[in-house]
């Protein structure tokens, strides 16, 4: 017995070890569940990369800067991510294999280094047109610019690696694969500062290719552009040797910054390139790239900001007709001496990145820039914008409280916008012109007044803050001013922005102090020091940009990132600072505690871009922070307890991947956590022990911020690059948080239901029948919904398979009356069906009779108010109350709705009597076609007799249905003649009650008398014809061997 008690024990031991890890939810459950991809497409987002088939441009893929690839196969009717399922959406290169456009390439991480730039994780390739992908190597390069594929031998590939803007390693330059992309090769490097920038190969010699190098660095503070790494180098035999180019080969001497190169297609000894130097220049080569002349050194023509653009195309069939790109395109017709513009600023969109010219036909040209794709079919003279592909990159999200509510947020380069989050219209989603532009340049913070949400605060770049009336269109400025002449207010790219949760009118703005309104930015003061660390070495923008100065406030450094006042205590706020500072006020800013170096993990100096305060514990924050900037790609959140006296890690590389951007903790459930990094969206059930990533409708994108619209239990996701996306009703992930993470005990769960509004649809505005091609972001479906969760049965045997079990739900009313029974088939894991607020009906008359368990006829709407769902799964059962609410807009009137519905219920009863007439009309047909069946083979007067009497049969029974439905019409062509028949008259009857906001009154009354008259004429010629002319029938098939006939008795 002593020997037993152990075995026993470690059985036990075992199978509650088991059982824990089987008890934990897992969002693979929820693969019901989707989140809706609103958009918008109308700003589309930034597009870095284009290839089309030569010989069919009509196929098309696009590589956006952070939203994945795109692929058309019909010049952009419709567009398709085929990269989602990849790990990273941040994309710098494409490249199709012109002979076989099953094969594309593609290369990530952006090659234009702006502030914002995407970082990438090597390059990929399909060998069926996108629907699969390889990850073949090359991710410490981290971003690449040009792909080039060898047309003699596709398996010979060229990669121009522009590397990390922020870091300083090794792999970086031209690589080379002869073998398909298994191994690859550093055949062209200069020092581990200097990237490719550019790459061309000659079109008729596959060995011959000019790479531009490029030194350049970042720092979180600072940009340069120049040095010894950078130069133009010619190899002549697939990369084995290169030659540098230098001053005696025409090109400037001294150091180089950026290089842009194109060669011509039809006399590829023309050779065109754009060089950063100490004077910039466009340069020009007639023999293939060994000697160069200067042809242009007009400052508005070669000067730009050339390490986000410098791109230049030849026409592939004129080497004299040239294109310029960078925030205008321009184009030349004498070899690059003189530019016009083709595209102005105000066209398409400024800042063009990706141009592709179809070398077969150059009047066909594909566009892209930081607002997406423009095509032209007749070399520039005319473009069409593609408004279809949601790439925005939102830095910021917020939600106001209207019904249906409205979402706004911040956009790189594209502007603040404000739309709805769902819309109450037909047949349609989510389209473009219901955004409202309220802000311009870099869109960032956009949130809603409180007091009135048709007022919006927003904010563009370098602390530019104002106030917009979405209605009136009305605007204010509201940014606050220097203290004094002395002061210079530095405001991040990116500026912090908060509201007060205690005081709706006031407000804080972040530049190196904290300011504060309280009249909603009229008036500003300053209610701290600086709480940066000051560095004046760090402020200096003199020489930004190195060989081509840039400053526009993209590097503005020593400022507040993020201001977060507590919901809990009045007296706290929480600042966070671009180099590094997290600084505590726990008296309105009196006083503030800085925890620079005092955070366990923190690496010194790093980027704090949010901060989030507890809604349960008022001495409770999580210190959102990255270091990227600095080539730290780990992730970070930290979180204290207790005002900062201690400090956890909440997540690092191995919870999530991917830098840390944004989180949020659930305000109603403190174990539910969402976090945002550059890889996706992560979900954690535990209060921050465990995360999931979440993968389904939503890519590995770069997720930015994220809000919870309360009142409807919704969360809302600004990416930065794939728009905006929308969890409708998170509660069953509550419940799953409350529970810890575990499993769900119960086999059912329903979980509680969202208040259910009976809208007022309206058709679609702007568009009817011609809506194709229009995008249409996803809509929030009709009706209550409601959401459950079953537990997968226990497996009897090894090959047994779940088999979907059909669930009941039966709805009551307030006086627990049973109104509607739905029953439908259940999958294992998280479900959401809808009611449509419709109680049971009564079937239509000539409908087909219902067999066992099907679904009963829907009805009338029910009156807004609370309804109970009750539903059962076999033995299981669980319940919701439902609040159902009239449309906010439209009033709801207890005495009209009960004065219609017993008007309606009343004609209700002369449907059933007619359903009854159709159905004892449809048995007696199946009567007689079972004796004419019977009669087939058989002959004599007898028989003859009895044809011809149930060819009479049926002409009566067809001069009843004529009376009831009408007389069909048997002449070809469309429509019938006006008849007057039971059935129209009876749904005339019932429109007529629907279709008036007002009691029933003399009117409706007497279409209802007419209508219940023509019912009963249809019952008197029903039951006079069974009563006689049928019962004759029968008595004569009784005479036969024959016996099919059903008894009835009178209808009533």
């Amino acid at each position: 017995m002593k020997l037993l008690i152990p075995f026993i024990l470690s059985l036990f031991f075992i199978s509650v070890c088991n059982n824990i890890d089987a008890q934990k939810i897992s969002l693979e459950q929820f693969k019901n569940l989707k989140p809706r991809s609103i958009g918008p497409a109308g700003m589309s987002g930034r597009v870095t990369a284009i290839d089309a088939l030569y010989t069919n441009p009509n196929l098309i893929y696009l590589g956006t800067a952070s939203g994945g690839v795109w692929k058309t196969e019909n010049c952009g009717s419709n567009w398709t991510p085929v990269f989602d399922e990849q790990p990273t959406q941040n994309i710098g290169a494409v490249a199709i294999q012109q002979s076989n456009p099953s094969v594309v390439w593609v290369g990530t991480g952006e090659g234009n280094p702006r502030n914002s730039v995407s970082i990438g994780e090597g390059i990929y390739k399909t060998m069926d047109g996108g629907k699969t992908w390889k990850m073949l190597g090359l991710e410490k390069t981290k971003n690449i610019h040009r792909i080039i594929i060898d047309p003699a031998n596709p398996n010979t590939v060229y990669v121009a690696a522009i590397g990390n803007p922020f870091g300083i390693h090794p792999e970086r330059g031209v690589y080379k694969t002869t073998d398909g992309g298994d191994t690859w090769k550093l055949i062209l490097h200069t020092n581990d500062s200097s990237g490719c920038g550019d790459l061309v190969m000659d079109p008729t010699n596959p060995n011959k290719l000019i790479a531009a190098m490029w030194q350049h660095q970042r720092t979180p503070y600072s940009f340069y552009s120049g040095g010894k790494g950078s130069g133009l180098f010619i190899t002549v035999d697939g990369g084995k040797n290169w030659k540098k180019l230098g001053k005696d080969d025409g090109i400037p001497g001294g150091n180089l910054g950026r290089i842009g190169l194109t060669i011509s297609y039809n006399e590829p000894t023309r050779v065109y390139a754009l060089i950063e130097a100490t004077k910039n220049g466009l340069y020009k080569s007639d023999d293939g790239g060994f000697s160069w002349e200067l042809v242009n050194s007009n400052k508005k023509d070669v000067t730009n900001r050339a390490f986000y653009f410098q791109d230049i195309r030849v026409d592939p069939k004129n080497e004299n007709r040239l294109y310029n790109i960078n925030q205008i395109i321009s184009m030349s017709e004498d070899g690059g001496k003189t530019f016009s513009t083709v595209i102005p600023y105000s066209g398409i969109h400024p800042d063009h990145h990706a141009f592709w010219i179809n070398p077969l036909d150059p009047n066909f040209i594909l566009d892209g820039n930081d607002g997406g794709i423009g095509i032209s079919r007749d070399r520039g003279r005319n473009w069409n914008f593609n408004e279809r592909i949601p790439v925005g990159q939102f830095y910021h999200i917020a939600v106001d409280n209207k019904i249906p509510y409205n979402v706004m947020g911040g956009m790189q380069d594209n502007g603040c916008w404000h739309g709805p989050a769902y819309i109450w219209r037909y047949g349609g989603g989510i389209r473009n012109y219901y955004w409202a532009n309220v802000g311009s340049g870099d869109g960032f913070e956009t949130s809603p007044d409180p007091d009135d949400n048709d007022w919006v605060y927003s904010m563009s770049q370098e602390g530019v803050l104002q106030k917009q009336n979405v209605v009136t269109g009305e605007q204010m400025g509201i940014q606050p001013p220097p203290p004094d002449l002395k002061t210079v207010l530095r405001f991040n790219w990116n500026a912090a922005f908060a509201q007060d949760p205690f005081d709706s009118k006031t407000i804080y703005f972040g530049s190196q102090f904290v300011h504060k309104s309280t009249n909603k930015g009229l008036t500003w003061d300053i209610i701290s020091p600086d709480l940066t660390t000051n560095n004046k070495a760090q402020q200096d923008q003199s020489n930004n940009g190195g060989l081509s100065i840039d400053i526009t406030g993209a590097e503005n450094y020593n400022t507040i990132l993020c201001i977060e006042p507590s919901a809990i205590d009045k007296n706290i706020i929480w600042v966070g600072t671009d180099d590094g500072n997290v600084q505590l006020s726990r008296d309105a800013g009196k006083t503030w505690t800085n925890f620079r170096g005092k955070i366990p993990g923190m690496p010194l100096g790093s980027w704090i871009p949010q901060i989030r305060v507890s809604r349960y514990n008022a001495g409770e924050a999580f210190i959102v922070c990255n270091d990227y900037r600095r080539s730290d790609f780990k992730p970070y959140i930290f979180r204290t307890r207790n005002y900062g006296q201690t400090w956890e890690r909440m997540i690092d590389e191995n919870k999530v991947k991917g830098y840390a951007l944004c989180m949020i903790q659930d305000p109603v459930e403190p174990n539910l956590i969402f976090v945002g990094t550059e890889h996706g969206l992560w979900i954690s059930f535990d209060n921050g022990a465990n995360f999931q990533q979440w993968k389904n409708n939503y890519p590995s994108v770069s997720t930015y911020d994220m809000a919870i619209q309360e009142r409807e239990a919704d969360l809302v996701v600004a990416t930065f690059g794939r728009a905006i996306y929308i969890f409708d009703d998170i509660k069953a992930f509550r419940n799953a948080a409350a529970n810890n993470g575990n499993a769900f005990a119960k086999k059912l769960t329903v979980f509680k239901a969202p208040t259910a509004y009976m809208a007022n649809y309206r058709p679609e505005t702007g568009y009817d029948w011609s809506k194709w091609g229009l995008y249409e972001g996803d809509n929030r479906g009709s009706g209550a919904s409601y959401s459950f969760f079953v537990n997968a049965a226990e497996k009897t045997g090894a090959t047994k398979k779940h088999k979907a079990d059909t669930a009941t739900v039966k709805i009551y009313d307030s006086n627990n009356e049973l109104i509607r029974t739905l029953r439908f088939k259940v999958d294992t894991g998280f479900s959401r069906r809808s009611w449509g607020f419709e109680m049971k009906g009564v079937r239509r008359p000539g409908s087909s009779k219902p067999k066992p368990n099907s679904p009963e006829p829907s009805g009338y709407p029910v009156f807004p108010g609370m309804y109970k769902l009750v539903m059962m799964l076999g033995a299981d059962t669980d319940s919701t109350m439902i609040d159902v609410k009239a449309d906010p807009n439209v009033p709801a009137n207890k005495q009209i709705y009960d004065a219609k519905l017993q008007l309606l219920k009343r004609l209700d009863k002369s449907t059933v009597r007619l359903t009854e007439i159709t159905d004892r009309l449809s048995d007696a047909e199946e009567t007689i076609s079972k004796i004419e069946a019977q009669l087939k083979n058989e002959e004599g007067k007898q028989f003859d007799s009895l044809r011809k009497a149930g060819s009479a049969m049926t002409d009566s029974i067809k001069s009843i249905r004529n009376f009831i439905f009408g007389k069909p019409q048997e002449k070809q062509g469309y429509g019938t003649p006006y008849q007057l028949t039971v059935m129209s008259t009876l749904n005339n009857a019932k429109s007529e009650v629907m279709s008036k906001t007002k009691i029933p009154d003399q009117q409706e009354i007497r279409m209802a008398n007419e209508a219940e008259s023509l019912v009963n004429d249809a019952v008197q010629k029903t039951n006079s014809f069974f009563n006689s002319k049928w019962l004759d029938y029968k008595k004569l098939v009784n005479t036969t061997p024959i016996k099919l006939f059903t008894d009835y008795k009178l209808i009533e």
